[in-house]
Protein backbone atom coordinates (compact mmCIF):
# COMPACT_ATOMS: atom_id res chain seq x y z
CA UNK A 1 0.00 0.00 0.00
CA UNK A 2 1.28 3.73 -0.85
CA UNK A 3 2.66 5.54 1.94
CA UNK A 4 2.59 9.56 2.04
CA UNK A 5 3.96 12.22 4.47
CA UNK A 6 0.49 12.20 6.10
CA UNK A 7 0.17 8.37 6.55
CA UNK A 8 4.08 8.21 7.78
CA UNK A 9 3.34 10.46 10.34
CA UNK A 10 0.56 9.25 11.73
CA UNK A 11 2.12 5.83 11.40
CA UNK A 12 5.00 7.43 13.97
CA UNK A 13 2.77 8.46 16.55
CA UNK A 14 1.03 5.15 17.18
CA UNK A 15 -2.57 6.45 15.36
CA UNK A 16 -4.38 3.80 13.42
CA UNK A 17 -6.17 4.38 9.91
CA UNK A 18 -7.44 2.40 6.92
CA UNK A 19 -6.40 3.06 3.88
CA UNK A 20 -8.64 3.03 0.62
CA UNK A 21 -7.79 3.26 -2.49
CA UNK A 22 -9.17 4.61 -5.93
CA UNK A 23 -9.33 5.26 -8.98
CA UNK A 24 -8.48 8.78 -8.88
CA UNK A 25 -10.63 10.81 -12.46
CA UNK A 26 -8.78 14.31 -12.56
CA UNK A 27 -11.77 15.03 -15.02
CA UNK A 28 -13.87 14.68 -11.83
CA UNK A 29 -15.96 17.88 -11.11
CA UNK A 30 -16.18 17.44 -7.44
CA UNK A 31 -12.98 14.89 -6.36
CA UNK A 32 -14.27 14.04 -2.90
CA UNK A 33 -17.50 13.39 -4.05
CA UNK A 34 -16.20 10.99 -6.98
CA UNK A 35 -14.11 9.38 -4.36
CA UNK A 36 -16.96 8.69 -2.08
CA UNK A 37 -19.27 7.35 -4.59
CA UNK A 38 -15.95 4.94 -6.28
CA UNK A 39 -15.46 3.31 -2.50
CA UNK A 40 -19.07 3.63 -1.69
CA UNK A 41 -18.92 5.58 0.58
CA UNK A 42 -21.30 8.14 2.58
CA UNK A 43 -20.65 11.94 1.29
CA UNK A 44 -21.22 13.33 4.88
CA UNK A 45 -18.41 11.41 6.49
CA UNK A 46 -16.04 12.05 2.97
CA UNK A 47 -14.26 14.75 4.05
CA UNK A 48 -12.85 17.67 1.00
CA UNK A 49 -9.39 19.19 1.95
CA UNK A 50 -9.17 22.85 1.26
CA UNK A 51 -6.74 25.19 1.94
CA UNK A 52 -7.85 28.85 2.80
CA UNK A 53 -6.32 32.01 3.75
CA UNK A 54 -8.35 33.24 6.91
CA UNK A 55 -6.79 37.27 7.28
CA UNK A 56 -4.14 36.68 4.63
CA UNK A 57 -2.47 33.86 6.93
CA UNK A 58 -2.71 30.10 6.06
CA UNK A 59 -5.12 27.52 7.35
CA UNK A 60 -6.81 24.26 6.14
CA UNK A 61 -10.42 23.26 6.87
CA UNK A 62 -11.90 19.65 6.59
CA UNK A 63 -15.60 20.02 5.54
CA UNK A 64 -17.81 16.94 3.77
CA UNK A 65 -17.34 16.15 0.30
CA UNK A 66 -20.89 17.55 -0.94
CA UNK A 67 -21.05 20.71 1.31
CA UNK A 68 -19.70 24.10 0.84
CA UNK A 69 -17.91 25.73 2.63
CA UNK A 70 -18.55 29.22 3.86
CA UNK A 71 -16.05 31.69 4.01
CA UNK A 72 -17.98 33.76 7.03
CA UNK A 73 -17.98 30.37 9.21
CA UNK A 74 -14.37 29.58 8.59
CA UNK A 75 -13.36 33.24 9.20
CA UNK A 76 -15.13 32.82 12.29
CA UNK A 77 -13.29 29.54 14.03
CA UNK A 78 -10.07 30.99 13.00
CA UNK A 79 -11.06 34.26 14.63
CA UNK A 80 -10.65 36.14 11.63
CA UNK A 81 -12.08 38.96 9.72
CA UNK A 82 -12.35 37.12 6.44
CA UNK A 83 -11.38 33.90 5.04
CA UNK A 84 -10.50 33.10 1.76
CA UNK A 85 -9.66 30.23 -0.62
CA UNK A 86 -6.02 29.86 -1.20
CA UNK A 87 -4.51 29.70 -4.91
CA UNK A 88 -3.48 26.39 -6.59
CA UNK A 89 0.36 26.84 -6.56
CA UNK A 90 -0.02 28.57 -2.76
CA UNK A 91 -1.69 25.31 -1.64
CA UNK A 92 0.66 23.26 -3.18
CA UNK A 93 3.50 24.73 -2.45
CA UNK A 94 2.45 25.14 1.21
CA UNK A 95 0.60 21.64 1.86
CA UNK A 96 3.72 20.01 -0.48
CA UNK A 97 0.60 17.92 -2.11
CA UNK A 98 -1.27 18.27 -5.88
CA UNK A 99 -4.35 19.66 -5.83
CA UNK A 100 -6.61 16.10 -5.62
CA UNK A 101 -4.84 14.50 -3.17
CA UNK A 102 -4.02 17.71 -0.24
CA UNK A 103 -4.44 16.17 3.02
CA UNK A 104 -4.21 17.48 6.40
CA UNK A 105 -1.67 15.10 7.71
CA UNK A 106 1.98 15.34 7.08
CA UNK A 107 1.73 18.87 4.90
CA UNK A 108 5.27 20.55 4.52
CA UNK A 109 4.43 22.73 8.08
CA UNK A 110 1.52 22.64 10.46
CA UNK A 111 -0.96 24.53 9.42
CA UNK A 112 -4.10 25.80 11.54
CA UNK A 113 -6.84 23.16 11.12
CA UNK A 114 -10.94 23.13 11.70
CA UNK A 115 -13.05 20.35 10.85
CA UNK A 116 -16.89 21.05 10.24
CA UNK A 117 -18.30 19.55 13.63
CA UNK A 118 -21.16 18.02 11.74
CA UNK A 119 -19.01 15.40 10.36
CA UNK A 120 -17.03 14.60 13.84
CA UNK A 121 -19.51 12.73 15.76
CA UNK A 122 -19.57 9.16 14.06
CA UNK A 123 -17.18 6.14 14.58
CA UNK A 124 -14.47 7.53 11.41
CA UNK A 125 -14.25 9.74 8.57
CA UNK A 126 -12.71 9.61 5.16
CA UNK A 127 -10.32 11.86 3.93
CA UNK A 128 -7.20 11.94 1.70
CA UNK A 129 -4.62 10.31 2.35
CA UNK A 130 -2.03 12.53 0.78
CA UNK A 131 -1.68 11.06 -2.91
CA UNK A 132 -4.70 11.37 -5.56
CA UNK A 133 -6.52 8.17 -5.56
CA UNK A 134 -5.81 7.22 -1.37
CA UNK A 135 -8.17 7.94 0.91
CA UNK A 136 -7.74 7.39 4.70
CA UNK A 137 -10.42 5.93 7.33
CA UNK A 138 -9.75 7.57 10.74
CA UNK A 139 -11.43 7.75 13.91
CA UNK A 140 -12.62 11.82 14.17
CA UNK A 141 -10.83 11.78 17.53
CA UNK A 142 -7.69 10.88 16.38
CA UNK A 143 -7.83 12.97 13.62
CA UNK A 144 -8.63 16.19 15.87
CA UNK A 145 -6.02 15.38 18.17
CA UNK A 146 -2.83 14.62 16.11
CA UNK A 147 -3.47 18.40 14.30
CA UNK A 148 -3.97 19.57 17.20
CA UNK A 149 -7.50 20.76 15.61
CA UNK A 150 -10.50 22.53 16.30
CA UNK A 151 -14.29 21.54 15.32
CA UNK A 152 -16.52 24.12 14.80
CA UNK A 153 -19.49 25.20 12.31
CA UNK A 154 -18.03 25.52 8.49
CA UNK A 155 -20.81 24.49 5.86
CA UNK A 156 -22.55 27.12 4.35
Amino acid sequence: MASTRGTLALSKAGISFSLHPYDYDPKAEHTGLAAAEALGLDPAIMLKTLMIEVDGKPACVAIPAGNSLSMKRAAAAFGAKQAAMMSVPKAEKLSGYHVGGIGPFGQMRPIRTVFEESAMSGPVIYINAGQRGLIMGIAPDDAARFLQAQIAPLVA
